[in-house]
Formats: C-alpha cells, sequence, structure tokens
C-alpha cells in the first residue's frame, strides 16, 4: 500500500488525505497490517505524530504534526475545542419500527429529518459489547454533543454536514444512529437492511442479478479541519475531496431520487 495523498505540508505539520479502510494506528498493541502512521513516519520520519484520529471506515482528512512544539499547540486547540472538524455522510432512513428502537429520534411522521439538528447525548463504552460505544440518556458516559445539517434529501437517504463539538470515539456514528438516521453501510450502530442500489433510483434498471450495492463502504468522510497554524498562528483550513464512489452516489441520487436541497 503507498502512502495516502498529502492535502498540505510545511516545516510545522502534514494532512493526509486517508482512505476508507485504512487504520490510522493499530487497533490493538501488536496488530499486523498496514497504517497511516506507519507509512506517514517512514516516509516523513519517526517523529511524525497524530493530532487526531479517524476510525478506520472513515475516510478523509487526518492531521500529523512534525515538531513536539507544533504537536503541543495543535492538540491544545483539538482539547480546547478551538480546533474545527466537518464531516460527510449519507444517512440512511430505516422504517419506523427501527427508529422506534433509537434513544433519541429527531425524524417527524413522515419520516423527514428536520433541515439541521443537534444531538446532545452521553458516550461510553458498552460494557456488554466491547468495541462498541453507547449513548447514556440518563447518567453515565462523557458529554458528546454534535450539530447536523441536511444538505441534501433523497426520501430513504439523506447527505448531511456534521459537526462534532467534543471528540469521542464513534461519536457522529453513535449520535446519528440515536437520532434514528443512520449512517450507511455502519455494521456496528446502522441498520443491515439499508442498501443503495441503482436499481431503487431507476426505473427499468437492467442487470439486477449482478448489481452491487452504489455505495460499499461506511458513508462517512472526515471532509475539513480548521485550526490556527502554530507556528504562524493564521487560521488554515484543510479540506479533503468527496472520495468518487460517494461522488457516483450522490450523481444518480441528485439524478434519479428528485434532491431537496437543505436549509
Amino acid at each position: 500500500m503507498t502512502l495516502p495523498d498529502i492535502l498540505y505540508e510545511d516545516d510545522f505539520l502534514v494532512a493526509f488525505d486517508k482512505p476508507s479502510g485504512l487504520p490510522v494506528v493499530p487497533a490493538r498493541p501488536g496488530e499486523a497490517g498496514a497504517t497511516l502512521m506507519a507509512m506517514a513516519r517512514e516516509a516523513r520520519g519517526p517523529s511524525l505524530a497524530c493530532v487526531h484520529r479517524v476510525d478506520r471506515e472513515t475516510s478523509g482528512v487526518v492531521l500529523c504534526a512534525k515538531t513536539k512544539p507544533a504537536l503541543d499547540a495543535l492538540s491544545g486547540q483539538f482539547q480546547s475545542k478551538s480546533a474545527r472538524r466537518t464531516f460527510l455522510a449519507m444517512a440512511a432512513l430505516p422504517p419506523p419500527e427501527w427508529i422506534g428502537g433509537a434513544c433519541a429520534p429527531v425524524r417527524d411522521a413522515q419520516g423527514a429529518l428536520p433541515p439541521a439538528f443537534t444531538v446532545d447525548l452521553a458516550l461510553g463504552e458498552d460494557e456488554r459489547d466491547p468495541g462498541r460505544i453507547r449513548a447514556f440518556r440518563r447518567a453515565g458516559g462523557r458529554p458528546s454533543v454534535t450539530e447536523f445539517r441536511v444538505l441534501e434529501s433523497f426520501g430513504r437517504f439523506a447527505w448531511l454536514e456534521c459537526r462534532p463539538l467534543t471528540g469521542r470515539m464513534h461519536q457522529i456514528r453513535v449520535h446519528l444512529a440515536s437520532a434514528g438516521a443512520p449512517v450507511l453501510n455502519d455494521t456496528l450502530y446502522g441498520d443491515p437492511g439499508s442498501v443503495l442500489l441503482l436499481s431503487q433510483l431507476k426505473r427499468g434498471y437492467k442487470g439486477r442479478d449482478e448489481e452491487r450495492p452504489l455505495v460499499s463502504r461506511l458513508a462517512l468522510h472526515s471532509s475539513a479541519v480548521g485550526f490556527s497554524h502554530p507556528g504562524r498562528g493564521e487560521p488554515v483550513e484543510i479540506t479533503a475531496p468527496v472520495p468518487k464512489e460517494l461522488e457516483v452516489a450522490l450523481k444518480y441520487l441528485r439524478k434519479f431520487a428528485g434532491a431537496r436541497r437543505g436549509a
């Protein structure tokens, strides 16, 4: 595997466009397999340090510091919440019976999402199922807040902008599932019955026997990270293009599903 595309680089930091499926670091100590940080340190030196992480299945911007002062400055911004992270997600809108299991549903009687909404639910490890995170409606967990905005609606699917105000593991995924609109292809928190097929959108589609989903990966993308430059103090925003698989799915949804722009 080759080093992912570099979105930005100078003497203080480097930002990569991580593909879906590549972990930032090993999930467990000693775990074999390629990781972003192993490849990045081989290319840029062993002192390179990761400032923040995204899930293995999530694509997009990952920011790394080249020096200890840069790491301290950037980490401080993430801890103080002055750094800004923006994600894009394709949410699946499961049927009413699935919504009934969500702990903080926001969808209306017709199953649609509001133009904008905020999920404020504490998150913590699910002791009954290690590796999963669960939402706490009452006591327990760590405070977690995510702001969402609907960019486009496509009936059973929605294209969302997600702004996490805290940085918990699986935060966006759990918050969207809790709202009754899980990320498409989320094998941990989503609806296994939700799949995006061209035959669902295009009348008279041929080739159903050999059809594959338009999106086969987790439909979550780290699209932008904004911060103050650790050396110059000026504002910087690093963006990652929407992956081709998601772009193709959006093209077909816009063409055949009658997209409605969000507020």
